[in-house]
């Protein structure tokens, strides 16, 4: 049975119990255990069931790569699906439900599955499931449905919070083992800002585990040294219980914190996601043991021999009394003579070489313990729980020639060096044939922008299998990254270790090796999918050659654990099957995150009313205090208009646009996207953008642009002004901003990656105040400091210096046809310089106005809105914006899209003008008919209204709309019917329904 050990627990702190609950059962552990370790401590050897049999199953690892233990987690708001009994940490009050069983753990019908398992072969689905069509929607779905997943899914909503933090790095360190905390160090001493992540709470990794000698001293103490010199550097930043999620492109990568998975009580956010820029990247990863695929090994107490080491050293318990190892190492030694030093038996070490181990087995034989070379397991005995092994010769075919009793068994079939991060921005591999395993090429890093490496592997994650080894290579990675980033390497030595000469390593992909298809047939290789070596060999008989359709067919490495303990042994079956050498079939596609990470910390803040932050202008709260009616655009919240006491909304609105017209308006349009294009480059870009010239602007002039996508649809506008040489502001819509620099950063990262271009979407570092309506030159006079004479500053022209002491950019720009200026100050200016306005502006009623007087202003004057006009099958053509599509350009994005057929058809609708013949107002949306029917029996359409608006200026309805051969139909009048059913007539009129000539802007 599994217990509690007298020695050992160098994680615990034994004077603190703690009390949890596993299946409604009061149990308990000591602080400092994991879930895993508490529940071994208790003797409870059976943990879940395994996906497709119900097999029953227990821990195999004691770290992430765990496929096995996974639990139901919390209740109600806190409650959480497959959470890992091995990197789950012990609290009190934690509560636990094993899953994917019925009606219990125990006593799980599911497992008649197992007894069917012969017809349930890789694939059988995509056999199964073809005929007859009707059992697919009534029989076989509903099944499936009902059969898929493990844990439950959430039912409350959740109770914690989350968070993102970013950081800026020169070298980020991704493992806290002995290399991380190596090359942190090396880097650090440098003088690069350096921060160090390990997923665990605990650093130094194996070292401790494994009795290394670092510097002649325990590595427990060298560890300790070394992090308190790491925090002692103040450019050094270190985050334990923290994993490193993924590497991207350009030195970008994620981390992930668990800030009170371990102690839920404290008031902060539960997870973190870090969001890092850095210049280099350390992954020093480590390795993960690989399991040995013989029958029965997926039986409760088959674990890997690193893990039943970590539960005797780290947590003080021994998964049971007699543990049986089988290797194919030198390293499962250290297993055995732990295990013996804590005073249980070994009955017998099997090493599947013939010639055995080394100096290790030299140590196991002096402390007594029986060793076989040459031997290997036919069969694990048991059913829940492990009972006793058979043995056989491992160059056999598995014949019987001895059975042992006991109640654990420890594998290892060696380790393969984590090269997950490694390989997410395209590093490549190479095949040790001496370890068998794939290790990083460091020939063929990731690289940058540039061309420049900026991911380097170090220690064991780069093939180094000792200890001195090890500390080598991660202290030259550590000088490495700091040069990379314009650092002088330390004069530092790596420290010193022992080197190891272990006995080679044997491949042992099955055992025996001969093993017959009964005993292939109970080797699992993924023991969450229960995918078997028969099932591997029976898709490549079927034809599957390439590992990416092998694993989906088989569902090999498809599991939570991502394949970290099935991968390898699962393509060298593959390969073996296909008499291909192990290189030439390679490895599946490594993706981020390296493990789970929960929803909640992806989503951050954006929960609850924070799901989609509602952005406010600096002018918000004044909004508030003054009437504003708020309506949503985009993420902002913008003022439809002011309301005074006893106005209606629309009362406000002619209020508004009358104030206007006739004297002065202020609008807030901060929320206008601001987006600065800076860069050698620039200029081309901004041509590519934008259907017009940019790059001939002068500098100090303005010019309104137009942008289409790529299939040539309309999709933004905004005036362009440029600021220098190589400097240009974009202004977008308020509802365009962040879409449309994602726009440019798209094109920018994947099709002119290599023109200097730099994109910053600076919109809320500014506020804007519109100041519209013929005293609008004479308020800014009034506040005095600088000429805004029309001689100074013509119409689409800017200036920068100072409004009545307060830092400004002013634009000359007008979407209202009056006199306007545009006026951009910090945003921690905005609310006192709206304030002097108001104040300055109080002699000629200064009247604040919302979205929808400004919408009437510009439907006044023609002006299109994109939402309105636009629709997204809209091109500039359609708007009579011919005069925007420039003539000098060979292209521009949708320049060619707009060339099609369709695209050039005289009979798309056309803008114009509409008016009532009784002066009222026309519904949005309106469809105008024509005479006929169409195919369809529907009558057809010649129209649409895509603005309307009772005008205060003009005292009717006004609209705009698209029609067909519009502009040359002015004066006809058309019928739109409502749908009460009367109708209304329109005459089609040009879309500028006031001061056609412009003078009113102009003066």
């Amino acid at each position: 049975m599994s217990t509690r050990l007298s020695t050992g627990g160098r994680l615990l702190d034994k004077t603190k119990q703690v009390t949890f609950q596993f299946n409604g059962r009061r149990l308990r552990g000591l602080q400092g255990d994991t879930l895993a370790s508490a529940l071994l401590a208790n003797d409870q050897m059976l943990m879940g069931r395994s996906f497709k049999y119900h097999r029953p199953r227990g821990v195999v690892a004691s770290g992430a790569e765990e496929p096995n233990g996974l639990v139901n987690l919390g209740r109600g708001g806190t409650f959480e699906p497959n959470a890992r009994v091995t990197t789950t940490e012990l609290f009190d009050g934690l509560t636990a439900e094993s899953q994917n069983h019925w009606p219990s753990l125990d006593f799980d019908v599911g497992v008649l599955n197992n007894y069917a398992s012969r017809f349930m072969p890789a694939g059988f689905y995509y056999k199964t499931f073809m005929a007859p069509a009707p059992a697919w929607k009534h029989l076989f779905e509903p099944l499936i449905r009902r059969a898929a997943g493990l844990g439950k899914a959430p039912k409350d909503r959740d109770a914690d919070r989350y968070e993102h933090f970013y950081a800026f790095v020169d070298v980020l360190v991704i493992g806290g083992g002995i290399a991380g905390l190596q090359g942190a160090r090396a880097a650090g001493q440098a003088g690069a800002k350096v921060m160090l992540v390990e997923q665990t709470a605990h650093w130094g990794g194996r070292a401790p585990v494994d009795g290394v000698e670092i510097d002649g001293q325990p590595a427990d103490a060298w560890v300790k040294n070394t992090l308190q010199q790491l925090e002692n550097m103040d450019n050094v930043t270190i985050r334990s219980r923290t994993m490193g999620a993924g590497v991207y492109d350009h030195g970008y990568a994620l981390a992930y914190e668990r800030l009170t998975d371990h102690a839920p009580a404290q008031d902060i956010p539960r997870h973190r996601l870090w969001r890092i820029r850095a210049g280099q990247i350390i992954t020093a990863t480590g390795a993960i043991e690989r399991p040995l695929a013989f029958a029965g090994n997926d039986i409760p107490g088959v674990m890997l021999a690193s893990a039943v080491r970590d539960y005797a050293v780290n947590f003080a318990v021994s998964p049971g009394d007699r543990t049986v190892v089988v290797t194919n190492n030198d390293d499962a030694y250290r297993t055995a003579i732990t295990l013996k030093q804590a005073g249980l038996e070994i009955p017998v070490i099997l090493d599947a070489r013939p010639n055995g181990g080394g100096a290790l087995a030299d140590q196991a034989r002096a402390l007594g313990v029986r060793v076989e070379n040459g031997k290997a397991i036919a069969s694990v005995k048991g059913g829940k729980r492990v009972t006793a092994v058979d043995i056989c010769a491992q160059a056999g075919e598995g014949s019987v020639l001895e059975t042992i009793d006991c109640d654990a068994v420890a594998m290892s079939g060696g380790w393969s060096p984590v090269v997950h991060l490694w390989s997410h921005c395209g590093g490549k591999l190479l095949w040790d044939e001496g370890e068998a395993h794939f290790r990083p090429n460091p020939d063929a890093a990731p690289k940058g922008a540039q061309g420049q490496d900026f991911v380097i592997t170090a220690g064991i994650a780069s093939g180094a299998m000792d200890s001195a080894a090890v500390l080598a290579d991660a202290t030259q990675a550590g000088k490495t990254a700091a040069v990379r980033m314009g650092h002088i390497a330390p004069d530092m030595a790596a420290p010193k270790a022992d080197a190891e000469e272990p006995a080679p390593l044997l491949p042992v992909w099955k055992m025996p090796q001969g093993a017959g298809y009964k005993l292939r047939s109970k080797m699992w290789l993924d023991f969450q999918n229960d995918v078997k070596v028969s099932d591997v060999q029976l898709a490549a008989q079927e034809g599957y050659e390439s590992v990416e359709h092998t694993k989906r067919y088989t569902t090999i490495g498809m599991a939570t654990d991502q394949g970290k303990l099935s991968n390898i042994n699962g393509l060298a079956i593959l390969a073996d099957s296909l008499n291909e050498a192990i290189p030439a079939v390679g490895t599946t596609t490594f993706r981020p995150p390296y493990t789970p990470i929960s929803m909640g910390s992806i989503g951050g803040d954006a929960s609850g009313d924070l799901f989609q932050p509602v952005n406010q202008t600096p002018l918000h709260q004044w909004g508030s205090d003054n009437g504003a009616y708020w309506e949503p655009v985009g993420h902002w919240r913008r003022a439809y208009c002011y309301q005074r006491d006893g106005e209606t909304v629309e009362q406000a609105v002619h209020r508004e646009v009358l104030a206007t017209r006739n004297s002065l308006g202020l609008l807030d349009a901060s929320t206008l996207g601001k987006i600065i294009v800076k860069g050698p480059d620039a200029g081309k870009f901004l041509d590519m953008m934008y259907t017009n010239m940019m790059s001939n602007l002068k500098q100090g002039k303005c010019r309104y642009g137009l942008m289409c996508t790529e299939n040539g649809f309309l999709t933004d506008d905004g005036v362009v002004a440029r600021i220098d040489e190589d400097t240009w502001l974009c202004h977008t819509t308020t509802g365009g901003a962040a879409r449309i620099h994602a726009h440019m950063e798209e094109w920018l990262q994947t099709e002119w990656w290599d023109w200097k271009v730099y994109t910053v979407n600076a919109t809320e570092q500014y506020g804007q105040i519109a100041v519209v309506g013929p005293n609008a030159r004479a308020v800014l006079e009034k506040l005095g400091g600088m000429d805004v004479s029309k001689e100074a500053l013509g119409f689409m022209e800017w200036k920068e210096g100072q409004i009545g002491g307060f830092d400004a950019r002013v634009f000359r720009i007008s979407f209202s046809g009056e006199l306007s200026f545009e006026i951009a100050v910090p945003a921690s200016q905005t609310r006192a310089f709206w304030d002097a306005l108001h104040a300055a502006g109080a002699e000629f009623d200064a009247t604040a106005y919302g979205t929808e007087a400004l919408h009437i202003l510009r439907a006044e004057k023609g002006f299109i809105m994109i939402g309105d006009e636009t629709d997204g099958t809209i091109i500039p053509q359609d708007l009579g914006l011919h005069w925007a599509l420039s003539k000098k350009k060979d292209d521009y994005l949708g320049k060619r899209a707009q060339q099609r057929i369709h695209m050039t058809d005289p009979d798309r609708w056309q803008l114009v003008g509409l008016e009532t013949t009784d002066g009222s107002t026309l519904p949005d949306g309106a469809y105008a008919v024509a005479e006929g029917v169409n195919a369809n029996g529907q009558r057809n359409t010649q129209g649409r209204v895509t603005s309307t608006y009772h005008s205060p200026t003009l005292g009717k309805g006004i609209a705009m709309g698209l029609v067909w051969n519009g502009p040359e139909r002015m004066g006809e009048v058309i019928n739109f019917p409502m749908l009460d059913g009367t109708s209304k007539t329109a005459k089609i009129v040009s879309p500028v329904f006031y001061d056609p000539e412009g003078k009113k802007q102009n003066v």
